[in-house]
């Protein structure tokens, strides 16, 4: 979240898109509601469904899943034809004043500098400004020449008329329009508007692109850096946002950086490749100090080994394999052809939770062993006596390790607001169950101790690797090693901003450094309930990264000379009587600076130094671009590239391709109240599982006639890959979508169940009863996270 929970309620109008945040996100309703109440703001919701949250919205308006490019791309095309724009905003604080290089084009769903044969942009280099005599990027502050950022924006989006996209989408177009229009206002520089998205809009194959349709039309509105404003991401566990900061994924380290390419062979290339650099005075480009972060993590985990000498231990750091994929869909891709031997599984459910789950359960059975710890025995730890395996043909070795829960073990957690917040034990875990740190310091110092005396060269990542938190660790050491150590003094740092490349400090994760005092106060325990500036902030309450900032970005809550675009939600401003800033939040700028400098680069952390409506990085180009789910009914209507060109596409084996013509009808995943992720808890919970006991599949009563089906009768959904038996709910939550004239059926079923626990979902213990089963092995284009919301389907009664 680039803002936070209280802070939604400064918005004039809230868009939530991909997310259900009244029955998974209730909290954040409350502020939503508070909004309302208090400020009159207008709460939108899209969505598939009709649920909860589209209940108290004041606009509903359905779409098809896979379909938010169109959807946000059709707004961006009626705010710039309509000049609702915060034009200020956008000429000031975005790169639609570069000069895009001549030779970039965009021809029929392809931008220039694509590989077919290799299926993805090997040369991105026409995606670069056009740069004058020293370097820095030309710009048009009138954002009229036909290369200008804003002027390829235009052209990219005009495509996206309201017909073609209400057509692509099934929105009925008086809804888009009462949608369209009511964001669009808060481009006015009093009005603020934020959107909340969730898991419906990442799990796609182009999900990191809707992400950034959210970002471009946020800055176009000049909502970003600005309370009630910003772009929130309502994550779906506690302490979600504090596993991706450590770096859960697989393609970062701890901070945010990058994970090293095995091309990059010493830290200089490493540094080369990663370290973005510009010859533009005015952009402070603070990823210039990525070696300081890195060298530091690199002494916090490897202390007295990690010298100038042996580029502080960067070898020893794991390196992924150019053009090798290692996320979730990757890994079990090698474990289902038999390149893994071992897996330990932390809290995760994959027989259930993953995407095709039934190839991941049979990827299982080719390891030689796996360790499982949880707190109840998942149906991943028992994946051998699932339906349709036989154990006599296993030969994985599980081994179950009890941990603690949540509330038996102490620690910070990292809500979705970036707050650090210090849990205490409220109770003791039972008999042998042990908290993840416990249990990875035995396993540490026993791999240590086995791996003793070694001089083999692959063991020195292990026995070099420092582990010093006490006997018994302590969770507040581990938290003093990330926030980081003055190695010169022993004592701790200051913040990030002190840290070093030549090896004198050490810093497990850069972003997080300022959580502790210098003199040893965990600031993560905080609780002031005190809010000087009264919009929110509660800056004695815990700990933000960075810095304790709670608004990121947020200089571009003023204008150019340092006046709030609205005084009444300001974080700070300007006394140019005084000659200093006025200060509610921790400034995204140097508090000496005076704002017509700070304005020059409002968002430090890009290489521009301003916001991206045209970003190089991403891998299906500097456009989110509408493509088509992996399985659909629809032809694009936008160009004749139907999937995302850059996505990765692997064996068909276990993972077939299902067609319109034999699946017509299309399916989408989402969650309940009552059940929590693969649900190991919650069903495992007798009074959650009372209250929602088995996996149903809701679906329009003009469908449910077609097929003869009855609210509560048996029913098979159906897909190329497995298929699910469950109990249909007749509803008008769920109604046909008209596209492109023609109607098309959506159904929508939860994912929480499985075949193991207290409940598993269905009486006949014959089925597995995950939803996830229907999904298949496709990815994002960036993060490969699984199309888990949009695939094809039919549907049956049971008789």
């Amino acid at each position: 979240m680039t803002n936070g929970w209280v802070d939604i309620k400064h918005t004039d109008v809230a868009l939530m898109i991909g997310s259900n945040p009244a029955e998974n996100h209730p909290i954040s309703f409350k502020w939503l509601l508070d909004a309302r109440e208090k400020r009159g703001a207008k709460l939108i919701h899209m969505d598939p469904r009709f649920g909860r949250s589209s209940a108290v919205a004041d606009y509903w308006a359905p779409l098809r899943p896979g379909t938010d490019i169109p959807f946000i791309g059709g707004m961006i095309n009626y705010i710039i034809e309509n000049d609702l724009m915060h034009r200020d905003y956008v000429v000031n604080y975005t790169n639609a004043t570069y000069i895009v290089s001549e030779d970039y084009d965009f021809q029929d769903g392809l931008f220039t500098g694509y590989d077919e044969a290799r299926r993805g942009y090997t040369d991105r280099s026409s995606w670069s400004y056009e740069l004058d005599g020293d370097g820095i990027p030309r710009r048009d502050w009138t954002m009229t020449h036909p290369r200008s950022v804003f002027q390829l924006l235009k052209k990219h989006y005009s495509r996206y008329d309201v017909d073609t996209v209400c057509g692509t989408t099934g929105t009925p177009k008086d809804k888009y329009l009462e949608v369209v229009k009511t964001y669009a206002s808060t481009g006015a520089p009093d009005r603020i508007g934020t959107i909340m998205y969730a898991m419906g809009t990442t799990q796609h194959t182009v999900g990191t692109q809707n992400v950034r349709s959210y970002a471009i039309l946020q800055l176009l509105l000049g909502n970003m850096g600005r309370p009630g404003g910003g772009v929130q991401a309502l994550r779906g566990k506690s302490n979600v946002q504090g596993a991706t900061d450590m770096a859960l994924l697989y393609h970062i380290i701890p901070g945010y950086m990058r994970v090293p390419r095995v091309s990059m062979t010493t830290l200089a290339d490493y540094f080369r490749v990663a370290v973005p650099t510009t010859n533009d005075p005015d952009s402070v480009n603070y990823w210039k100090n990525m070696p300081k972060f890195l060298v530091s993590l690199l002494k916090a985990w490897y202390g007295d080994k990690a010298t100038p000498e042996n580029d502080f231990g960067y070898h020893w750091l794991p390196k992924l394999q150019d053009g090798k994929d290692a996320s979730h869909i990757g890994m079990f891709e090698d474990m289902y052809e038999g390149k893994i031997q071992g897996l330990f599984c932390v809290g995760q459910n994959p027989a259930v939770g993953g995407p095709n789950a039934k190839k991941e359960r049979k990827a299982l059975t080719k390891l030689k062993w796996m360790v499982v710890a949880d707190i109840f025995e998942c149906d991943t730890a028992v994946f051998w006596k699932s339906p349709g395996i036989n154990p006599k043909d296993v030969q994985t070795e599980v081994f179950m390790l009890p941990t603690a829960a949540s509330i038996e073990k102490q620690g910070s957690v990292s809500n979705s607001a970036r707050w650090l917040q210090w849990r205490y034990v409220a109770q003791q875990p039972p008999g042998d169950a042990l908290s993840d740190l416990k249990i990875f310091t035995l396993l540490v110092n026993k791999v240590k101790e086995l791996y003793a005396g070694s001089t083999d060269p692959k063991d020195e990542p292990v026995l070099n690797l420092t582990w010093n938190y006490g006997d018994p660790a302590s969770a507040e050491e581990v938290l003093k090693e990330i926030h980081g150590y003055d190695l010169k003094t022993g004592k701790l740092v200051a913040n990030f901003t002190r840290l070093t490349d030549d090896g004198s400090t050490s810093c497990g994760n850069w972003i997080y450094s300022g959580c502790f005092t210098e003199d040893g106060v965990n600031l993560t325990k905080r609780r002031n309930g005190e809010d000087p500036g009264g919009i929110g902030v509660f800056p004695q309450w815990t700990w933000a990264w960075p810095v304790n900032r709670r608004i990121v970005y947020n200089r571009c809550s003023a204008d150019v000379n340092g006046q709030p675009w609205d005084p009444a939600r300001a974080p700070f401003r300007w006394d140019a009587a005084q000659g200093r800033w006025i200060m509610y939040d921790v400034p995204d700028f140097v508090a000496a600076v005076p704002p017509q400098q700070s304005a020059k680069s409002p968002f430090l952390m890009r290489v521009e130094g301003v916001g991206c409506l045209f970003a190089r990085e991403l891998n299906e180009g500097p456009f989110p671009e509408h493509y088509e789910p992996w399985e659909t009914p629809i032809a694009n209507a936008f160009s004749s590239v139907q999937l995302n060109p850059a996505v990765q596409l692997w064996g068909a084996a276990d993972n077939a391709k299902g067609s319109a013509s034999q699946y017509p009808i299309i399916g989408t995943t989402f969650r309940v109240t009552e059940h929590w992720q693969s649900g190991t808890m919650t069903r495992n919970t007798p009074w959650l599982a009372e209250l929602m006991p088995e996996v149903f599949v809701e679906i329009s009563p003009q469908l449910a006639e077609e097929k003869g089906i009855q609210n509560g009768d048996t029913v098979l959904v159906t897909t190329a890959r497995a298929d699910l038996e469950a109990k249909a709910a007749v509803t008008s939550r769920i109604a046909p979508l008209t596209i492109h004239g023609k109607k098309h059926h959506v159904i929508a079923m939860p994912w929480h169940y499985g075949f193991a626990g207290y409940i598993t979902g269905g009486p006949d213990k014959q089925r597995t009863y995950a939803a996830n089963e229907l999904t298949a092995h496709i990815g994002d284009a960036n993060t490969t996270i699984p199309e888990y919301k949009a695939f094809l389907c039919d549907i049956r009664k049971v008789t």
